[in-house]
C-alpha cells in the first residue's frame, strides 16, 4: 500500500485544516516547494497536492507554487483542488502532474469527467468523494449535498473511473482514527482502487488499511504533528508487502 504525504496549500503556504474548516487553519511551513523535498526524502513514494484556495472558489489560485514542486520531483504528483475544466486538467498534466483528483466536477459536471477518462485516460483521474455522514461535499467541503459518497462511486465507476479517494470529513486532521468500516464497504462495493484519507494516525491504522484493501493512504496532520514518521511508515508497508 501506497503511503502518500499530503500538502496542502492556502495563500501560498503550507497549511493544514480540521474537519476542513478554513476558520481552524496551522501553518506549517512558508515554502511549500521545501516541504515537497523533504516528504520525498524521507521516502514518499507519492505526492498528494491540495489547492484549499482553489478548492473555495473553483479556480486554481497556487498553480505556480503547484508547477514549482513538480518540476522541484521525481516522484509522481497527484494534484487536486479547484479543477472543474478539462483545460485545467490539461494544463496540470502537461506541467507534470501524474494524476489530477476531481471533488466538486465529479458531483457537477460527469459528463467532464468521462471526456477526462477517454480522452486522457482514466489512470489520470482520481474520483475524490468527501462526506459528511455518508454525503458529499463540495466546493472546498464548505456546501453539503444530498449525493451519497457510495452512489457517487457507483455513477463515476461506469463512467470510466478506476481510482477513487474517500475522505471521512470529521476524520481529516482529527487525530482519531479512519473510518475503517467506511473503507470495508467501499473496497467491496467497486472494482476500482480507494485511497484512505482522514484520521490516519499510526502504523496500525496503516496496517489495517492495507490489509482492508486500500490501494494507498493519504497522511497529513500526523506527519506534520509528528504523530508519525513518514520513513517508518513507509518501511512498515514495504514489509508488510514482502510477507
Amino acid at each position: 500500500m501506497e503511503v502518500i504525504p499530503s500538502i496542502d496549500i492556502r495563500g501560498g503556504r503550507c497549511v493544514r485544516l480540521y474537519q476542513g474548516d478554513y476558520d481552524k487553519e496551522t501553518v506549517f511551513s512558508d515554502d511549500p516547494v521545501q516541504m515537497a523535498r523533504r516528504w520525498q526524502d524521507e521516502g514518499g513514494e507519492r505526492l498528494h497536492v491540495v489547492d484549499l484556495d482553489g478548492a473555495a472558489t473553483g479556480e486554481p489560485a497556487n498553480l505556480p507554487i503547484v508547477r514549482n514542486i513538480l518540476e522541484a520531483l521525481s516522484i509522481p504528483v497527484q494534484v487536486g483542488g479547484g479543477i472543474r475544466s478539462v483545460d485545467t486538467v490539461r494544463q496540470l498534466i502537461e506541467a507534470g502532474a501524474d494524476r489530477v483528483v476531481l471533488g466538486t466536477a465529479a458531483v457537477r459536471n460527469p459528463d467532464m469527467v468521462q471526456e477526462i477518462c477517454r480522452d486522457l485516460g482514466a489512470e489520470r483521474v482520481i474520483v475524490a468523494a468527501d462526506a459528511r455522514d455518508g454525503k458529499v461535499a463540495v466546493e472546498g467541503w464548505q456546501e453539503g449535498t444530498s449525493v451519497q459518497a457510495s452512489d457517487l462511486i457507483a455513477d463515476m465507476e461506469k463512467l470510466g473511473v478506476v481510482r477513487f479517494l474517500y475522505t471521512d470529513i470529521s476524520r481529516d486532521g482529527a487525530m482519531t482514527q479512519p473510518n475503517f468500516q467506511a473503507y470495508r464497504e467501499l473496497v467491496a462495493s467497486t472494482r476500482g482502487a480507494v485511497i484512505a484519507s482522514g484520521g490516519v494516525s499510526s502504523i496500525d491504522h496503516l496496517r489495517e488499511l492495507a490489509e482492508i484493501g486500500a490501494e494507498g493512504a493519504i497522511l497529513g496532520s500526523a506527519l506534520y504533528r509528528g504523530a508519525l514518521e513518514l520513513s517508518e511508515a513507509v518501511e512498515a508497508m514495504a514489509a508488510l508487502g514482502r510477507r
